[in-house]
């Protein structure tokens, strides 16, 4: 929601400035220009990433409009669904937590928080790093290498999206250049003309450079900026999970290993050790 309203306010404050200084925006209006930069941006997107790439980009980028996920509610769910869980393993023993994880979403406790469950990527990790506890002998060390590979898998995958828009990004005003010079060609074709008539199309030419600069540096630059933030939280949602799950391994009490997870959160979204306690003892 705040990019939409980011967006806005760019848009808002060009068009207000343009304008006071008596610009007319019909001039900014060139569908052709529009169509170069778009069109060749569009274009070899498509040609410098797989189908994969390119559905997971648009994925991400509506999902950039809808903002973070991020918040201490959610936090504090999957806080509250890991002591629960962890205490009913403590009363009846690990193995009685099998039901739970084969089948997450018709689990008694597991149904409980939906935030966890909406994370699809969060509840695989949680449920297939529990089956792992489950078959016993591994030893500590070797299931948090195992963690650590599934998150910098996760991370470097879900990363592929930013970069994607971002060499876009960078990429428009160069392709604003390109539209700017076609313009200049197509001046140059009008050089016998009134002043008045080459003036409109330099102009009209200059629009394409205007546009590649704004849609780099003012819309889709800070959208790849907001994406990349967005991956990073969601990566501490998977660090909170792996530091809670360690614990529990070792043998902390459900508590404390509720504990060790809640130093893994940002402190943007850090609930206190009294929220926590409060939350998990309800």
């Amino acid at each position: 929601m705040f990019a939409i309203i980011g967006i806005v306010v760019v848009l808002g404050s060009l068009v207000a400035g343009y304008t006071m200084h008596g610009g007319q925006l019909l001039v900014l209006w060139q569908i052709s220009e529009f169509i170069i930069i778009g069109g060749a941006a569009i274009g070899a997107f498509i040609v410098a990433n797989p189908m994969t790439i390119i559905q997971a980009t648009i994925k991400k980028t509506l999902g950039t409009l809808k903002g973070s996920p991020a918040s201490k509610k959610n936090y504090l769910e999957l806080l509250q669904m890991m002591y629960e869980l962890f205490m009913f393993s403590k009363r009846e023993g690990v193995i009685a937590i099998e039901p739970h994880i084969e089948k997450p979403k018709e689990s008694s406790i597991l149904s409980k928080y939906p935030s966890f469950l909406a994370n699809h990527h969060a509840v695989d990790f949680f449920c297939d790093t529990m089956k792992i506890i489950l078959s016993g002998g591994l030893p500590v060390y070797d299931l948090e290498e195992l963690m650590d590979i599934d998150l910098d898998t996760q991370h470097h995958q879900e990363a592929k999206p930013a970069e994607a828009l971002n060499t876009m990004s960078d990429a428009f005003p160069g392709l604003g250049i390109v539209a700017a010079v076609l313009g200049v060609v197509i001046t140059m074709g009008k050089i016998d003309q009134p002043p008045a008539i080459i003036g409109q199309s330099v102009g009209a030419a200059l629009v394409g450079t205007f546009i590649g600069i704004l849609l780099c540096y003012g819309v889709v630059g800070p959208l790849v900026k907001n994406m990349e933030n967005i991956t990073h939280d969601e990566h501490q949602y998977m660090m909170c999970i792996k530091a809670s799950l360690l614990s529990f391994v070792k043998g902390a009490p459900p508590l404390v290993a509720v504990e060790f997870g809640r130093r893994a959160i940002s402190l943007y979204f850090r609930p206190t050790y009294e929220e926590t306690e409060q939350a998990v003892k309800k």
